[in-house]
């Protein structure tokens, strides 16, 4: 059920169980950080692998050392530029939080987000939450409080209602584990912006990882609809009469083709901001057309158009 009542979700949050949250990002499926049959929980309604591990966030960083979680000094300049916000940190672990949360590696992922009711609910709970999207493990993101009751509210207790998400795609993950940062999943803050403030080039050959992800987001096949996705339609040797059964989502401009009704911008001013904010829901509308497959546009690779290309090459039929 869709809930007002951020008491109510903190009162449902402290006897372990789940609560659908909003972030900035997506909606998060929480659970207390530090209860391992808590999190447990997440796992199975997710249908979530086991050796994928998760983010826990609050609303500081001081929260975070309280419980022995710190970031490191080279870390800290992003911090203060960009969080809170749509960016994770991968730092060494603490011995409070549970393995399960972390697939048994000893780093963890975590962030403040940057959202008034996720703010507030995290101020007043006496630990973190662990939230991964709150979908089924590889399917769409839900941005909306209507996402997540869709297709988990039978199976939760409760969908905490923050309206739209406002940045639409999952953080930015870095990790600071070792000598020199690594980016580990494109998202929400762009690489330019990040590396601006770090004054040095990220290193970006750790994107995928199918066997032991060192953070969410990491496995090749994810976000997808279940209509197949296509990234290049030349592939598909296509006659006229197959693009009446075809949906589209484009960056700006719609495909000469296909039936304008069949068809999804994301920004018809070329805004990526926009575009990253309206890519899942437009996967879940070309998604509920029922066509037999769905043509999706890559959008030019700079700014937030590498993480929305990102989404939609794990969203694809070849993942």
């Amino acid at each position: 059920m869709i809930i007002n009542d951020l008491f109510f979700a903190k009162n449902i949050l402290e006897q372990g169980e789940l609560v659908a949250i909003p972030t900035e990002t997506v909606y998060g499926l929480a659970a207390n950080a530090f209860d391992a049959a808590a999190i447990a929980k997440i796992y199975q309604v997710k249908n979530r692998p086991q050796f994928n591990p998760l983010i826990i966030h609050s609303n500081s960083l001081e929260r975070f050392s309280h419980w022995g979680i710190h970031l490191p000094e080279s870390a800290m300049a992003l911090a203060k530029a960009f969080s809170p916000g749509p960016i994770t940190f991968v730092v060494p672990k603490s011995a409070l939080i549970p393995d399960i949360v972390t697939a048994g590696q000893n780093t963890v992922a975590i962030r403040i987000p940057n959202h008034p009711i996720a703010l507030q609910l995290l101020s007043e709970l006496a630990f973190p939450l662990a939230a991964p999207s709150a979908n089924l493990s590889g399917m769409v993101s839900p941005t909306s409080a209507e996402d997540v009751e869709a297709q988990l509210g039978s199976q939760i207790a409760a969908v905490l209602n923050g309206g739209k998400c406002g940045v639409g795609l999952e953080s930015t993950i870095i990790s600071f584990v070792g000598d020199t940062p690594k980016l580990l999943r494109l998202g929400g803050l762009s690489i330019e912006a990040i590396e601006q403030v770090l004054n040095l080039k990220l290193d970006t050959n750790a994107l995928i990882n199918n066997e032991n992800p060192e953070a969410p987001g990491m496995l090749s096949r994810h976000y997808a609809p279940h209509t197949p996705l296509y990234l290049d339609a030349a592939e598909l040797h296509l006659n006229e009469a197959d693009y009446a059964e075809m949906a589209f989502i484009g960056f700006q401009k719609k495909h000469p083709k296909i039936i304008g009704s069949n068809q999804i911008i994301l920004s018809e001013r070329g805004n990526y901001a926009e575009a990253a904010q309206n890519l899942f829901a437009a996967i879940r509308q070309a998604d509920a057309l029922g066509k037999k497959l769905i043509i999706a546009e890559l959008l030019p690779p700079e700014n937030l158009g590498l993480a929305i290309n990102d989404r939609l090459k794990r969203a694809s039929v070849k993942g």
